[in-house]
Parts: structure tokens; C-alpha cells; sequence
């Protein structure tokens, strides 16, 4: 069986940088990590995992950070706007940030990274437990 030749494509909030992806992610899931935590501003972060060879940009180049050994996180020079996480622990993949996604709600993550540091108060239903 062939993967279906599916199209994303996102941006980040000024539009200076635009990316394109295809095929189905290999995962999504919700990361409840503080460093997450701290590179996005949000409770919990949704990334959807795709293979680098499939990932690319069409407009713009972002700035990446060091934010951990063996990780590199991506993110708009101008708007400031996280939009990628790659790591050594996940050779060959580039995490996006659902939320730059074109269209974010055709990505269901079904589970949680770093369930133990989940802040208390944070609820999401319809999400596997992890």
C-alpha cells in the first residue's frame, strides 16, 4: 500500500517564513515538557512528526536556537513565532508546531510526551492518556 500523497503547508504569524510537508504524519502527540513549555508560551504544545526528507520551506529561512544538548528548535527571526523542534533522539524527523499548520485541525495528536510534568490544572479532552 502507498502512503496518500497528502499536502501541508503553514507559516508563521508575519507569513516571512512558510514551510510545505507531505504524506501522512508519522505522530502527533501533545508535550507537556517545561522546555516546550518556555519556547512557546503555552501549557502544553502540539506537534505533529514528519520525515525531513519530506519537510522543506518555501519562503524565508528561520533562526534556529540550541534550546538542550542534541536538540534545535526553529523559530521566525522577525515575528518570533516556534515552529519546529528537531532531536538527535528522533533522527530524520522535523516536529511542527500544529499550531503553524495551514489548516491545524486535520491533526489529531493521540498522546502526551512528558505526561509527568503536565501542569495540574490542564485538562484536554478527547486525548489518549499517556
Amino acid at each position: 500500500m502507498t502512503e496518500p500523497n497528502i499536502e501541508w503547508t503553514g507559516r508563521c504569524l508575519c507569513g516571512a517564513i512558510r514551510y510545505h510537508a507531505e504524506g501522512v504524519p508519522e505522530w502527533a502527540a501533545f508535550c507537556h515538557c517545561e522546555s516546550c513549555r518556555r519556547a512557546t508560551g503555552a501549557p502544553t504544545t502540539a506537534y505533529a512528526g514528519f520525515l525531513r526528507e519530506r519537510f522543506r520551506y518555501l519562503r524565508g529561512e528561520p533562526a534556529r536556537f540550541r534550546s538542550s544538548p542534541g536538540v534545535i528548535r526553529s523559530f521566525c527571526g522577525r515575528c518570533g513565532t516556534p515552529l519546529t523542534y528537531e532531536g538527535d533522539r528522533w533522527p530524520g524527523e522535523v516536529h511542527l508546531l500544529v499550531g503553524t499548520l495551514d489548516h491545524p485541525e486535520r491533526v489529531t495528536p493521540r498522546g502526551h510526551a512528558f505526561a509527568e510534568e503536565r501542569l495540574p490544572w490542564l485538562h484536554l479532552a478527547g486525548a489518549a492518556e499517556a
